[in-house]
């Protein structure tokens, strides 16, 4: 009778505890322009991608509030010669599914990284090796003194060799070629949050993880993110209550967002940088009327491109004051960042005189591809960018789409023209001169050089600031090298956007500079 009355009462407080947790279940409701389009965490190097995985999955070394460095899978980490990093694993973590953490899961995820299909190459492309100690120590070997290491792999995520193994995702997708795998839809990660639910384009259900190994500061017991496209149906949702935080606010709707009864805009700096590459390889564009020449091999064509674009108009009519032009492909809070570096001068007629000088007093045609979903009004900007150059007898083709198929297509270098976002995710000048300006190679370099400029004066500079330890001497080389691209038009930088967030009064959470969205830091009263 005593065991039949234990069972009882123990059944009846599961059922209370089940109860309470229930009644004290916060579900936030977070909506973004766009979705992230794989849960694969090496599949694609976007910043709303690794936020939203970063929540599921985690890095050796994660971030603070403020962006320092913060241990996360490793608790501590050296360097015990100038070529090799030597970090310690967190102990008694385990992968969603049970699994236990340890150093094979290492070894492998970076191994994973430089797979075809990686999106992530350009994190550890001067690896030399990765080796496993013992089950809760890893050393990583580089090919030259890498001082800024742990920095650099910061939005590494780790994923469980055997999980993969067993769901044939050994390598990650392809986003170029459209393949999926069973790590393009599920997940099994550290993090403090699991996958409950996917549903690409649609809606993802994330559940708080009960045994997650570090603190939850939030009270969000479950995250319901929705891609909604269009601006007015996303601010309408916000307003409505429907959904309670997203991202971004329209500039021309953030007065509107803080006259809300229970809604308000947070705003702030972003690091990314917004600017256009153009394809310098071919020896003809792909998408141009110019046949057997590639007008943007001449430095004069790129320029004019350059001088014939508005920046200061662009921020006064498309972004309403929310940008910050921009002389580099870095902004302020990047290290190395030049304040002094200008901008081309905006001039037309000194535009057109470049391309008469280049052979094309009458312009040409050329296509445009462009996102229009993924950062600030950039299927406006494009637009506008368009226009401008229509004054310098250059049609453009605009070709504005969903970053779904956006991506894959740049990501293939099928374009002549394009616009691209740049967070530099040690918060360096170094990671955007290794991704962007880089020569292209096999490894990783130059991943996301998109229009192949190459320069090999840069790329030894790029080599040495990655070994340089001391500052003035580093910063030195970063302006040097910042400064040839300049001179070679390597790019054309536009600005660096602002940070606008919808949110409910209720809630509260940590708004980062480089636009990740923790759920970890997130409460709603209600």
């Amino acid at each position: 009778m005593k065991f039949q009355k234990k069972v009882a009462l123990a059944t009846l407080f599961a059922a209370m505890a089940t109860a309470s947790l229930v009644a004290n279940a916060q579900t936030i409701r977070v909506a973004n322009q766009g979705d992230s389009l794989s849960m694969d965490p090496h599949s694609l190097n976007e910043s709303l991608q690794l936020s939203v995985t970063g929540n599921v999955y985690e890095p050796l070394v994660g971030r603070n509030k403020d962006l320092s460095l913060a241990p996360a899978l490793a608790t501590s980490w050296k360097q015990t010669s100038p070529t090799v990093w030597r970090f310690e694993l967190r102990k008694g973590v385990q992968f969603h599914d049970g699994t236990p953490f340890t150093a094979d899961d290492v070894v492998f995820s970076f191994a994973r990284t430089q797979v075809e299909g990686s999106d992530m190459k350009s994190y550890t492309n001067d690896f030399k090796e990765v080796r496993k100690i013992d089950d809760h120590t890893v050393e990583i070997e580089t090919k030259t003194p890498f001082p800024i290491l742990p920095d650099v792999i910061s939005l590494v995520y780790m994923m469980s060799k055997k999980w993969c193994e067993t769901n044939q995702a050994l390598g990650p997708v392809d986003r170029r070629k459209g393949i999926e795998n069973a790590a393009s839809f599920r997940a099994n990660g550290t993090g403090p949050f699991r996958l409950r639910e996917r549903q690409p384009n649609v809606r993802s259900v994330f559940t708080r993880n009960g045994t997650y190994w570090g603190k939850i500061e939030g009270n969000a017991t479950e995250v319901v993110f929705t891609p909604i496209g269009n601006d007015a149906t996303r601010v309408a949702a916000l307003l409505s209550g429907e959904v309670d935080v997203m991202e971004p606010v329209p500039v021309q709707d953030i007065d509107r967002v803080n006259g809300g009864a229970n809604t308000r805009a947070i705003t702030g700096p972003e690091l990314r940088t917004i600017f256009l590459g153009m394809d310098q390889k071919r020896d003809e564009l792909l998408y141009s009327n110019v046949k057997g020449k590639n007008p943007f091999k001449d430095k004069r064509v790129r320029q004019a491109f350059y001088q014939a674009i508005d920046i200061e108009g662009i921020k006064r009519t498309v972004m309403r004051g929310a940008s910050n032009p921009s002389a580099l492909l870095v902004g302020p809070g990047i290290n190395g960042f030049q304040p002094d570096a200008k901008r081309l001068p905006y001039d037309v007629e000194a535009a057109k005189k470049l391309l008469a000088e280049a052979g094309y007093p009458n312009g040409f045609e050329v296509a445009m591809n462009c996102p229009n979903d993924r950062y600030v009004n950039d299927g406006r900007i494009c637009q506008t960018v368009a226009a401008n150059l229509s004054r310098i007898n250059v049609k453009v083709n605009l070709q504005a789409e969903t970053k779904g198929t956006y991506f894959p297509k740049i990501l293939r270098r099928d374009t002549s023209f394009y616009m691209l976002g740049w967070t530099p995710a040690t918060y360096d000048s170094h990671n955007a001169l290794n991704a962007l300006v880089r020569c292209v190679d096999d490894k990783g370099a130059g991943q996301f050089n998109l229009g192949s400029y190459c320069n090999p004066k840069v790329d030894e500079l790029t080599l040495k600031i990655q070994s340089e330890t001391d500052k003035a001497k580093r910063n030195a080389m970063i302006k040097e090298a910042f400064d040839l691209h300049a001179a070679d038009v390597g790019h054309i930088p536009l600005h660096q956007q602002a940070l606008a967030w919808g949110v409910n009064k209720n809630v509260k959470l940590v708004q980062l500079a480089d636009n990740f969205m923790p759920f970890k830091w997130m409460s709603i009263n209600k």
